[in-house]
């Protein structure tokens, strides 16, 4: 996951001592948490699919006896 790269990004940079890397990186991973909240958001909000009772082919194909 995008978020999970740049949790390790930060991590390597807090090793490294990478002060401007640090703030850089942890802008973008609240950028991408938000952007994947916008997403879950607009998903919740569509509705399920609509089962429109279309008959299945067995139901509508002739029988042959």
């Amino acid at each position: 996951m995008y978020s999970d790269n740049l949790q390790a990004r930060i991590a390597e940079a807090e090793r490294e001592g990478w002060l401007g890397e640090i703030e850089g990186l942890q802008v973008s991973l609240v950028g991408a948490r938000d952007k994947l909240a916008q997403i879950d958001a607009e998903a919740a909000r569509r509705s399920p699919a609509i089962h429109l009772g279309m008959p299945a082919f067995p139901q509508i194909a002739g029988r042959i006896s």
